[in-house]
């Protein structure tokens, strides 16, 4: 604590002490007023000003440090000072006293706080930034919520002062109102009970409603203003109409069919996106067969011997097909058709805010254009490999995520352009099944959103089987020499001339914004080029909702998934409720060898927003299962608030890590910690035994030591 804090914390300490020392609580009591009127009276005629600038100060501090008996210096005002400037000095000096309060709390305490619990109070955070003055209105209109709170309260969160004290004084001049006015007519209380019946108190509520009442009517008057310039359909002939059969599509259908909405579901190209299609399920297969490869050549490690496996990659990446065709039925039109879906095909684009329109695909030429009407919209379109313009590219020729899949010869020499996740996995892939993988990331190491140790790991495997892993690495030119594709890097201020003969572009994606009638329509594009949306999903107009890839910020099917959710449910119900997407608890992984699975924070983050922590470490090399299977390698990292069960974030480091990590998911989603882990049976012997391993690690460092030897003692005691 800084010595202004110490000094502030003394000087309140000091004036505290003295208040209940000399018992100045007695002077501000019911009774003590009612029999002090008369003197103070006759005081407030003889010297009005001194008794006005006197009282002013008295409130001010009683409220500035949260002591009791604000209530009755209410009162005090209405009975010495009248209706009127009893209501004026009450009203500024209880301002001054409560902005007072909020700025002790946030000098004291914000700081502390927001440290210490910022990734919880990052959803208050945001909502008091963006309707704050609302919430604070609504406190100061209903009495039975202690101002003094209030004002801590505040003070911790990043409401501005200005906006607290206009708020604060607007909204405590009712009350103010009533106590002045009760104060008017001292003689005839008994109690402060007198003051509030039931009556005043249910018309305070119905204030404090108000401002929740004018916050739905400015809803409205934005939703007009939106609309403002289009005709709306008398009827609608759909309730909801997706754009996009990806996996946020998909579930977004689902969804509305099973609670009986009328929802299209409109696709240009294949159901299941580039999940099914060209993501997720193809390279999970591809890095199946890749892994199959990697074992029968280390097959010594099993006691066996070691087999050169001829790969025949064209059939390898004929299996991948198969298992593409094998999970089809899944996303099929037949299934969302049998679900109540209304499956389209053709190329969408919103003509207005409740209308889009379908052009028939290429492949069927005798379907015509039409049009559909629906209450909402959603923008569900995905994302596509982002190729970087890099001068000779396109001479060269590349490919892509999207594209890779229809090679049928293994390329001998391949550049991987990108050591992210879906580069990284590709170049593993690709080495183990005979390529001579290049790969070239600009940044000083692979998977960089991961602590260093994880990227160290990860990257030393990648040496081991062979891969020319190149960072610190920007890539410059494309050129074809004698027939001989080249690419030419700069490193380190030198430039690196490396010979390929393809390159796989996998530097990011692009979310799909283009070519839906975003642009006329005046839809808002982010700053990562995503379709900006609100905390509900919603775009500029409130019934048209994006969410997956397209939306951000998060490119996972799972989180696609996990959107479509708020996405429909804010549609077709938001005119009763509306519920803020969630991403308190994120989830992903890598699925290089080892695998890499993250939730929450790591350390790199941690320090990055000043979070405290512990770490706690646990070595998967130590693990029974994982040394029988041969894969004892890797590790799981706990992050957990300092000298608390409380999970900050995971990492995992190892064979199955993405299956592993399911565990602290739920830890962190349901609120529970490392002791209920620990005390949890985990079959013996699996991997999974690794997460109660990790939580016993945690809890050994927290052992009570004095306990332990006082029981010591005891045991020495019970033997003689």
């Amino acid at each position: 604590m800084s010595k202004g804090k110490i000094v502030l914390v003394l000087i309140i300490a000091a004036i505290v002490g003295a208040f209940i020392w000399f018992d100045l609580a007695r002077f501000l009591e019911f009774e003590a007023l009612k029999t002090r009127q008369a003197e103070i009276d006759a005081l407030y005629q003889e010297r009005p000003l001194f008794m006005l600038l006197g009282y002013f100060i008295v409130y001010v501090v009683v409220t500035g440090l949260s002591l009791p008996g604000a209530a009755i210096l209410t009162l005090a005002g209405g009975a010495i000072f009248g209706l009127l400037w009893g209501t004026v000095v009450v009203s500024f000096a209880s301002t001054a006293g409560a902005t007072i309060a909020f700025l002790v709390s946030r000098y004291l305490l914000r700081d502390a706080i927001q440290k210490r619990y910022g990734d919880r109070l990052k959803t208050i955070n945001e909502g008091i930034e963006r309707d704050g003055a609302f919430y604070l209105f609504t406190l100061r209109l209903v009495p039975v919520f202690p101002f003094f709170m209030v004002n801590l309260v505040m003070g911790i969160t990043p409401m501005r002062t200005l906006a607290f004290a206009l708020v604060s004084q607007a909204g405590m001049l009712a009350g103010t109102i009533v106590y002045v006015n009760a104060g008017t007519r001292l003689a005839q209380l008994d109690s402060l009970q007198g003051i509030l019946s039931p009556v005043l108190i249910g018309s305070f509520v119905l204030l404090g409603i108000f401002p929740l009442i004018a916050k739905k009517i400015v809803d409205v008057v934005k939703s007009r203003r939106a609309f403002s310039g289009w005709t709306k359909p008398k009827r609608f002939e759909r309730d909801l109409v997706v754009i996009g059969a990806g996996s946020a599509g998909l579930v977004c259908s689902y969804i509305a069919a099973m609670v009986k909405a009328k929802v299209s579901l409109i696709e240009r190209h294949r159901m299941g996106g580039d999940c099914l299609n060209t993501g997720c399920v193809p390279s999970k297969a591809l890095i199946r067969s890749a892994k199959l490869v990697h074992q029968a050549k280390h097959a010594d490690r099993y006691g066996l011997e070691p087999s050169q496996i001829k790969v025949d990659f064209a059939q390898v990446m004929e299996r991948v097909q198969r298992v593409i065709e094998e999970i089809e039925p899944h996303d099929s039109v037949e299934r969302y058709t049998g679900l109540g879906v209304d499956c389209l095909t053709g190329e969408a684009k919103i003509t207005s805010p409740w209308t889009v329109e379908i052009k028939p695909s290429p492949d069927d030429p005798q379907a015509q254009a039409r049009t559909i009407t629906t209450r909402n919209i959603v923008i569900a379109t995905g994302a596509r490999p982002f190729v970087p313009p890099i001068p000779g590219i396109e001479e060269v020729g590349y490919l892509t995520s999207d594209s890779l899949w229809d090679l049928r010869e293994l390329p001998p020499r391949l550049i991987v352009l990108g050591g992210g996740p879906i580069g990284s996995e590709l170049a593993q892939c690709f080495a183990r099944l005979g390529s001579k993988v290049t790969q070239v990331e600009m940044l000083p190491r692979i998977l960089i959103r991961e602590d260093p140790e994880v990227s160290k790991m990860v990257m030393r495997r990648f040496v081991e089987e062979g891969i020319d892993v190149r960072t610190g690495h920007r890539a410059k030119s494309f050129s074809l020499r004698d027939g001989e594709k080249h690419l030419l890097c700069e490193h380190e201020g030198e430039e690196i001339d490396i010979p390929f003969d393809q390159v796989i572009v996998a530097v990011g994606r692009a979310a799909n914004v283009n070519g839906f009638g975003l642009e006329e329509l005046g839809i808002d594009i982010s700053e990562r080029r995503t379709v900006a949306v609100n905390d509900y999903l919603q775009t500029r107009f409130p019934n048209i909702f994006a969410c997956g890839d397209v939306a951000g910020p998060y490119q996972f099917t799972h989180v696609s998934a996990h959107q479509a959710w708020f996405a429909t449910v804010n549609a077709l119900f938001g005119t009763f409720r509306k519920f803020r997407a969630d991403y308190s608890v994120i989830p992903w992984a890598t699925f290089t060898d080892p695998e890499v699975a993250r939730v929450g924070l790591n350390e790199t983050e941690a320090k990055e927003r000043g979070i405290e922590y512990e770490v706690t470490t646990y070595g998967i090399d130590d693990l029974d299962r994982a040394i029988a299977d041969g894969e004892a390698y890797g590790s799981i990292k706990v992050l957990t608030a300092p000298g608390k069960d409380r999970v900050l974030g995971v990492t995992i480091v190892g064979e199955h890590a993405g299956d592993l990590i399911a565990e602290f998911v739920a830890a962190m989603r349901n609120g529970f910690g490392l002791n209920r882990i620990l005390s949890t049976i985990h079959i013996y012997p699996t991997l999974a035994e690794a997460n109660k391993y990790a939580a016993g690690e945690w809890k050994r460092a927290r052992k009570p030591e004095r306990l332990l030897r006082w029981i010591e003692r005891y045991h020495a005691f019970r033997r003689g």
